[in-house]
């Protein structure tokens, strides 16, 4: 099973997709992909581990995720997230199309794992038209990443404000 979680930033997609992983009750394997550069972004890191519980295995892999996800060992995977992980790939110089090729091996490594998957991304389109190339294209690539996870996705959640909104599956009406 899959499950896509998005939302804009401090929006709680980290906190909820945790929850829903430790709900599974079984173990689970966090799959990070955030890179330290700079202090700021070390004290993040350094958060999120102080947060997760203490028995979850973690996997610090920012650009092989397809085949991280692969030998995870755990009923349950948590990747956190998808937005740094093209942000990584783009950094290193992949193209477009390299990015949805892999994108498309890591919802395959998800879909055939036996246990539940959870993918965290950011939504990144709702905002302003972003002012140089490198942006709007990180934001056209992430997007279309989201709607391939969305697609494949069984589940999917929209975070705003702390809330989760169902996007799918959509309740079904009498």
């Amino acid at each position: 099973m899959i499950v896509l979680v998005t939302g804009g930033a401090r929006s709680g997609k980290s906190t909820f997709a945790e929850r829903r992983a430790a709900a599974t009750g079984e173990a689970v394997t966090y799959l990070a992909t955030a890179q330290a550069f700079d202090a700021e972004m070390q004290g993040r890191i350094a958060r999120h581990r102080a947060d997760r519980p203490g028995g979850w295995v973690t996997v610090e892999e920012p650009l092989g995720v397809p085949g991280a996800l692969r030998a995870a060992s755990t009923p349950t995977v948590l990747l956190d997230c998808l937005s740094l992980w093209v942000s990584n790939l783009l950094l290193a110089g992949e193209s477009d199309d390299v990015i949805l090729a892999r994108a498309d091996l890591l919802l395959a490594a998800a879909r055939a794992r036996p246990g539940l998957t959870v993918l965290v991304t950011n939504e990144v389109g709702l905002g302003i038209v972003p002012d140089n190339a490198l942006a709007r294209r990180f934001r056209d690539v992430l997007g279309w990443v989201n709607q391939r996870s969305a697609a494949e996705s069984d589940e999917a959640w929209l975070l705003v404000s702390g809330l989760p909104v169902r996007l799918k599956p959509l309740p079904t009406h009498p």
